[in-house]
């Protein structure tokens, strides 16, 4: 295992929903810091939840940036205010308010460069809809907190065997062909192109294009999306400088040789990214939100409330998020990149 970067400043990682998995896998990712070579972090949340399913050192800050001193030694907690009583796989208000001032906090630490970067726990929306949040997902509230447009917060999966834009995400298949416009492809290709290279140093990034149709439109003959939007979108980026191939019948995409020929595949719409995603990297995948101020990660997994408290919660993609928000955080530092720089 390489050894940790070293950063300006620690992570800032709010545990989600304390009464999922959340604070499970935080803890068990300090305890194994050292063999998983993860830099620097600090919790953000309640440390009553942490100390329902671990019995490891906790330390409460005064001040984020003492955690750097602390890490070593013990877990660093930034404590919101009290949230009331939360039990282990018993969601309620109380915890969905400790998760949404945990996720407030973090974000103004990150902007702030108190923190190198954010790493967010799983969070129960429907509990969050319950105390008044309105955004879709934690990637639309961090988008609007960095004054950054929905449209240029891009979702990106990324694991050791394959990185994944969904150009469309969380709408219904009957609704993707309309969704997939020249405006969205467009935006969504170029943030990927940079951040490529602003967050992962890859000088001269390749992005291989899926088809939406069945093989790739069959010119057209199974579809007029690629020859009508995909194809002349990728025309214009290519002209840009952008080293941009497509369309691709997706069944062919993701196989070891095809892989090896780009560094990110961006896709039409949510499945076809997370399947060969989950399929590869299922304990590992990171979702990582391009195109903004700060860097942001989260586990790809959600709060697992029925397996919450018993121990049986893997760390890895966790450990995964941390890792790479890490890396990138490492990245921008070695290359003098503000917030203002990357937004």
């Amino acid at each position: 295992m390489p050894d940790a970067p070293v950063l300006a400043s620690p992570l800032a990682v709010p545990m989600g929903d304390p009464a999922g998995i959340g604070p499970e896998i935080l803890t068990r990712a300090w305890d194994m810091r050292d063999a998983e070579g993860l830099p620097a972090f600090f919790a953000i949340g309640d440390r009553r939840a942490l100390a329902a399913v671990w019995n490891g050192p906790i330390e409460t800050l005064d001040d984020p940036r003492e955690a750097l001193d602390v890490f070593p030694r013990a877990l660093p907690l930034v404590q919101v205010d009290d949230p009331g009583v939360i039990e282990p796989g018993q969601p309620n208000l109380a915890g969905a308010r400790c998760a949404l001032d945990s996720l407030e906090l973090g974000v103004g630490l990150a902007r702030s460069l108190i923190a190198s970067g954010l790493v967010t726990g799983p969070v129960s929306k429907s509990q969050l809809y319950q105390i008044g949040f309105t955004y879709p997902g934690q990637t639309e509230f961090v988008a609007e907190r960095c004054g950054v447009a929905e449209s240029r917060a891009v979702m990106m999966l990324a694991g050791p065997h394959l990185k994944a834009v969904p150009l469309t995400i969380h709408v219904p298949l009957a609704d993707v062909p309309r969704l997939v416009t020249r405006e969205l492809f467009l935006t969504r290709a170029r943030v990927l192109a940079r951040a490529l290279t602003r967050d992962f140093g890859i000088a001269r990034p390749r992005i291989a294009v899926a088809g939406l149709n069945p093989h790739a439109g069959e010119k057209a003959t199974l579809g007029r999306e690629e020859v009508e939007v995909i194809i002349p979108a990728i025309a214009e980026l290519q002209a840009e400088g952008i080293d941009i191939n497509g369309p691709h019948a997706a069944d062919t995409m993701f196989h070891a040789a095809a892989r090896s020929r780009y560094d990110a595949a961006l896709c039409m719409y949510h499945d076809q990214a997370l399947i060969p995603l989950k399929t590869l990297d299922f304990e590992d995948g990171v979702n990582i939100t391009l195109g903004l101020p700060i860097i942001r990660t989260s586990p790809d997994h959600g709060t697992a409330f029925g397996i919450a408290g018993r121990g049986e919660a893997s760390p890895r993609a966790m450990i995964a998020a941390i890792r790479m928000a890490g890396a990138c955080a490492a990245q921008r530092q070695a290359s003098n990149l503000t917030t203002a720089d990357a937004a």
